[in-house]
């Protein structure tokens, strides 16, 4: 297995059923320009087996952490240690750029991501919630 930051709108779209959508292109363009923002792909014999990304987030008190945004592995390429290498490899990333730490949210019931966050060193929070606005819908 090779991970491999990735910079190029092509490389994305060479990996596009790795997301939960075809990649588009405008979207992936900024995301990439921004330097704050990584792409990992994981490549098995030149195949791009998995994904993960990771958005660096600054607050004034607290200096700046990575929120990984999304994991995924192709199907095909399951329980093969792919996931923990991807977030293990976005994690050596954080430390390498002076990140004080990386976190993410997932469902109560995605037993997979769970495991794969646990092995990778991940702790559990037990007494968050998340919020989310979406914005196909008035607020009040």
């Amino acid at each position: 297995m090779d991970i491999r930051r990735v910079t190029a709108f092509e490389a994305v779209a060479a990996a596009g059923h790795l997301f939960d959508a075809a990649p588009r292109r405008e979207a992936t363009t900024r995301f990439l320009a921004d330097e704050g923002h990584h792409l990992l792909i994981a490549y098995v014999d030149g195949t791009p087996a998995g994904m993960v990304t990771g958005v660096e987030m600054t607050h004034p008190d607290k200096g700046t952490e990575m929120f990984l945004y999304e994991l995924g592995v192709d199907e095909s390429f399951r329980g093969q240690g792919i996931a923990r290498a991807l977030v293990l490899a976005l994690a050596e990333l954080a430390r390498e750029r002076g990140l004080y730490g990386l976190w993410t949210a997932t469902g109560k019931d995605n037993e997979p991501a769970q495991a794969t966050y646990s092995g990778a060193g991940g702790d559990a929070e037990t007494d968050q919630v998340i919020y989310n606005w979406t914005f196909d819908r008035p607020i009040p």
